[in-house]
């Protein structure tokens, strides 16, 4: 037996909650991309040419420590994605104000995955400004060999 309650139709989001959604769900991301790929690039980078040279490995055992490296730092940006999310909140991004199900909707849903798929994708792009600095340290190190 339905209560009045559940018989009520539930209005969609409106486009400017939708927007808010994917705002709140994209610009955590953006820094935890940007954290994530910055902190690859440069630690693994650095941790690859400094084990393959003092070990005078090959670059395929050395491309092996890189992706061991990148798990490790994966795991470290995991971890500062609550700070990420605090100073977001601290920004002033506030939290949707939709009913359960209305945060529940298709519409919502998909407001938010692609507000993290873009986010990463932009926080990723962003966070590849290590490579600006790299060019000359690889030189180096295949003119030595």
């Amino acid at each position: 037996i339905l209560t009045s309650l559940e018989k009520l139709e539930v209005a969609p989001p409106s486009p400017g909650q939708l927007k808010h959604v994917f705002f709140h769900n994209a610009l955590p991301f953006v820094g935890f991309g940007f954290l994530d790929n910055a902190i690859m690039i440069a630690a693994g980078t650095q941790i690859e040419l400094s084990i393959g040279v003092v070990l005078g490995i090959s670059t395929m055992a050395g491309k092996y420590c890189h992706i061991q490296s990148n798990l490790f730092v994966f795991s470290c940006s995991s971890r500062l994605a609550g700070y990420v999310e605090a100073l977001a909140s601290r920004l002033g991004l506030s939290i949707p104000d939709l009913t359960p199900k209305q945060a529940d909707m298709w519409q919502t849903r998909l407001s938010a995955h692609l507000g993290k798929a873009i986010g990463v994708t932009i926080g990723c792009l962003l966070g590849m400004f290590p490579l600006l600095f790299f060019g000359d340290e690889e030189e180096k190190l295949e003119e030595k060999k």
